[in-house]
């Protein structure tokens, strides 16, 4: 599968459905390539709710929604596919469970081997870091570029990098390996998301 430009991630703050999609909008109307859904703190039905509200806000600028860590969810709410931590569930499972077509993501922090196993297992991408402080998760451990540029020469997938990505930085992530750009915070805690990610995207031009 083609992936390539920035992979906005929700923020993990409790918003309404409507102040989350008005957020996404702006992050769409400003060139996001791929949205991944994310909550630690909802309800089942709020999660649902929102799901399936950013999946058709995202279906109409044709842009695929993963959902974090839950394919149950992907499944009722009729998103692009999963994306799993090391400790969220067996790749393979996730794979037959939503079948061909969907996209199923993998952390694989800075591990080439890790990266390789979930390439093997039937995943559609993978994804490095941090690479930079990262108020998301401050407590990953730091991963170097050049495991991007490793990954880019092993992989025949494409290669994700995340962790305190911004317009400054996030070229450097492209030079070494990087198809997608993975952006949280400076994305979505941002006064104009939409400027944000217009200049996320330039920097794939």
């Amino acid at each position: 599968m083609q992936l390539s430009g920035i992979y906005a991630i929700t923020e993990n703050a409790v918003d309404s459905d409507l102040n989350l999609v008005q957020k996404v909008q702006q992050a769409l109307e400003g060139g996001i390539s791929l949205l991944q859904y994310r909550s630690k703190s909802a309800d089942r039905d709020s999660k649902l709710r929102s799901a399936v509200a950013l999946r058709q806000i995202c279906a109409d600028y044709q842009v695929p929604l993963i959902i974090n860590d839950d394919v149950e969810l992907c499944l009722a709410a009729g998103a692009s596919g999963v994306h799993l931590g090391q400790r969220d569930g067996d790749i393979q499972q996730a794979v037959q469970a939503l079948g061909p077509g969907h996209i199923v993501g993998v952390t694989c922090h800075d591990s080439i081997p890790v990266a390789l196993k979930a390439q093997r297992q039937g995943a559609t991408y993978v994804a490095f870091g941090r690479f930079y402080s990262s108020p998301t998760k401050p407590e990953a451990p730091p991963a170097p570029l050049a495991v991007l540029t490793a990954a880019k020469t092993k992989l025949a997938i494409p290669v994700v990098a995340i962790g305190g990505i911004n317009a400054e930085n996030g070229q450097a992530a492209i030079e070494a390996g990087a198809d997608m750009l993975a952006v949280i915070s400076y994305l979505f805690s941002a006064d104009d998301i939409q400027q944000r990610a217009q200049r996320l995207s330039e920097l794939f031009k």
